[in-house]
């Protein structure tokens, strides 16, 4: 007798992770280039590893502020001043167990069972799965792809709105597809969000890698007033090289605090008192390595996009955001199987475009946030690929 029929049918539901899928498969071969996942080949810099080891030796291993110790608050509030000239207070801010963590609570906050909530789409298939566990339904709205970029139709987006309609997740830049949101887009975002009393969850996540000129892409702080019902998600995994450290934070309006408090309470209790340290660190001591991660980052893409671009049988150009080249290869219309038969023959992995949805299927996502001598070397495999299908 199987016990798994009797688990809810939103457990049952949850689909297993494309992306993970091709990592259990490829994990722990012999001269693998793991281009997979979106994170780098650094690990954590010592400042920030430091300041958490101090804190961990030091003793502060108690429940801790539910919202975030107020020196990481704090610190998100210098952040946002020098890198997107806002003055937010620290009670606009509250930490959480990941990235992924602040995107599911912004989504619980935002909805009930039933509600519908818009994504772009192709998307990081994280968001869909969360909608739906939370007892929403995920709708998604396709990004325009022609002559090698994606473009937003802002008539097919309010098209998707219906009475049903409690919120719209905006990702800019884009993962998986670096789209990037410009100013007039974002205004008109956020006007058709009013219009039709719509919250907003943006994932702002790779708001300093933007390859278009400016330390940033345009973000919703740009274009938004007091009022408006915007909540953002972030984390500190990609700025940072901390993915495995589970540390994200949430901007909110500050009336909105209890209810995230209680939220963050119920599922977590709140996120480790040692890492948060080496969050505030990350933050007031990390700004020249983050940079040193973009332009790694910047140099990878080129050396990538520039190699495939070259064989004439990759449409995708340049992305102008984030950390991914989501490759349209003529040939390909099986992008979980061509994952697949890339690992066996040539040792580079990459994300299947089936994983992130409606629009996806036929590209495959490459992370290129690596060594630019790994990216050299997997741009010739996979050149050599394209060119004998």
């Amino acid at each position: 007798m199987s016990l798994v029929k009797d688990l809810s049918p939103r457990a049952l539901a949850a689909p297993e992770s494309g992306i993970v899928e091709i990592i259990n498969y490829a994990r722990g071969r012999e001269g693998l280039l793991p281009l997979w996942a979106g994170e780098g080949d650094l690990p954590s810099p010592d400042f920030i590893n430091r300041a958490a080891s101090d804190a961990l030796l030091g003793g502060e291993t108690f429940y801790t502020w539910q919202r975030g110790i107020p020196e990481l608050r704090e610190a998100l509030s210098r952040y946002y001043a020098r890198h997107f000239g806002v003055e937010l207070s620290p009670e606009h801010f509250y930490v959480t167990a990941s990235g992924m963590q602040a995107i599911a609570l912004g989504v619980q906050a935002i909805t009930e069972p039933g509600d519908e909530m818009i994504y772009l789409s192709p998307a990081w298939p994280n968001i869909i799965s969360a909608i739906d566990i939370a007892g929403g339904r995920s709708v998604g709205v396709p990004l325009t792809f022609g002559n090698g970029r994606w473009s937003l139709d802002l008539e097919r987006l309010e098209q998707a709105i219906t009475p049903k309609t409690r919120g719209l997740f905006i990702n800019t830049p884009s993962n998986p597809t670096g789209w990037t949101a410009t100013h007039a887009d974002l205004k008109a975002i956020l006007e058709l969000a009013r219009r039709h009393g719509l919250w907003i969850l943006a994932d702002e996540i790779y708001a300093l890698y933007y390859y278009g000129g400016g330390h940033r892409a345009p973000s919703f702080l740009d274009v938004m007033v007091e009022g408006d019902r915007v909540i953002f998600a972030n984390s500190f995994s990609k700025n940072w090289s901390m993915t495995g450290w589970r540390v994200g934070w949430i901007v909110a309006p500050p009336e909105t605090g209890q209810v995230f408090e209680n939220l963050i309470q119920y599922s977590t209790s709140g996120v480790a008192q040692f890492m948060q340290r080496g969050a505030v660190a990350a933050l007031d001591q990390g700004d020249g390595f983050v940079r040193e991660n973009f332009e790694r980052a910047k140099k990878s893409r080129d050396l990538l996009c520039d190699a495939l671009i070259a064989t004439n049988r990759v449409e995708t150009l340049k992305p102008e955001g984030a950390l991914y080249a989501f490759l349209k290869i003529d040939g390909i219309t099986d992008s979980r199987q061509a994952a697949l038969d890339i690992v066996d023959q040539t040792g580079v992995a990459l994300a299947p475009g089936s994983a992130f949805g409606m629009g996806g299927e036929g590209f495959l996502r490459a992370c290129f946030l690596r060594d630019p001598k790994q990216i050299e070397e997997a741009a010739d495999r996979l050149c050599r690929y394209i060119l004998a299908l």
